[in-house]
């Protein structure tokens, strides 16, 4: 057996696609070729960090049909001739070179006393007997199956991670930040519920160091208006960003700055991009009190 049969079974094994024979013979090429296990080593920490990547996923309602048919349509072998196949297999596998067939006997002549070098000729011709024919064809589905199980591993981990790593990729940064907040052991929030419907909460963590507001019941806005984001502290306001809200007045705004203990939260209105003098242009449609 060489390097790259161990490695077709090794992928097998990594995914546990192997029959118990098959099972006996990848162990067996181990135990002979130590430095092999590199290989199995790879392909085992492949699986594991395909598997990190993926979350549960109810697969396509299809694949069970396609896989049944794709059964279905392939020649099996009856179990008399997987036996033959196997031990023709192993036979041809295992028989040495010095069985070759040679080409001339050629001997040292009279006649021709330097011409002193035999001929050999390995055999190249394809087997021409059912059971060699049919341990091919099993080998070489054994190894079409191997490569179809790594396949399917790579292909859907791959899937279900390029679906998971897009999610996460247009996921909101405001979004983002909110779920660490949520998640951190000093997670706090502050609300207030005005009368003309209009609410918001803010949440933050020290740890995390972010603050997020999560906002609804919002004023409409003309098209050159946009919301802007204030820390209120000592008197004065620092600004920490803009942000608009969707329909119905709801939105999601991550601060640019750092809360500080005593700081309330305010929101204006302001021509769009944010006030032009760096203060607030009017009154607040919201205050948020943190402490």
């Amino acid at each position: 057996m060489n390097e790259q049969e161990f490695a077709e079974l090794a992928a097998g094994h990594a995914v546990n696609a192997l029959s118990p024979d098959d099972e006996q013979v990848f162990l067996a090429a181990l135990d002979a070729h130590p430095e092999w296990e590199t290989i199995v080593r790879m392909d085992a920490a492949t699986i594991v960090a395909l598997a990190d990547m993926t979350h549960d996923v109810a697969p396509p309602l299809a694949l069970r049909g396609r896989l049944l048919s794709l059964i279905a349509a392939t020649p099996q072998l009856s179990t008399a001739d997987a036996s033959a196949g196997d031990s023709t297999h192993a036979a041809r596998r295992d028989a040495p070179v010095a069985a070759a067939t040679p080409v001339n006997d050629v001997r040292p002549s009279q006649d021709d006393p330097a011409d002193t070098s035999p001929g050999l000729m390995i055999s190249t011709e394809p087997p021409t007997d059912t059971q060699s024919i049919q341990a091919v064809s099993r080998a070489r589905w054994t190894r079409g199956l191997f490569a179809l199980a790594a396949s399917l591993v790579l292909l859907i981990a791959l899937g279900f991670g390029a679906a998971f790593i897009g999610q996460q990729l247009n996921t909101p940064a405001s979004v983002v930040a909110l779920n660490q907040i949520e998640d951190a052991p000093d997670a706090q929030t502050a609300s207030i519920a005005l009368d003309d419907g209009a609410q918001g909460t803010v949440h933050w963590s020290e740890s995390v160091g972010k603050t997020v507001l999560v906002s609804d019941g919002l004023p409409a806005l003309t098209s050159d208006q946009q919301f802007e984001l204030w820390f209120v502290r000592d008197g004065a306001a620092v600004p920490a960003g803009v942000f608009d809200a969707a329909a119905g007045g709801s939105a999601t705004a991550l601060l640019d700055g750092e809360l500080r203990d005593g700081d309330a939260i305010a929101v204006t209105v302001e021509p769009q991009g944010g006030s032009p003098t760096g203060q607030p242009s009017g009154d607040p449609i919201l205050v948020i009190p943190t402490a």
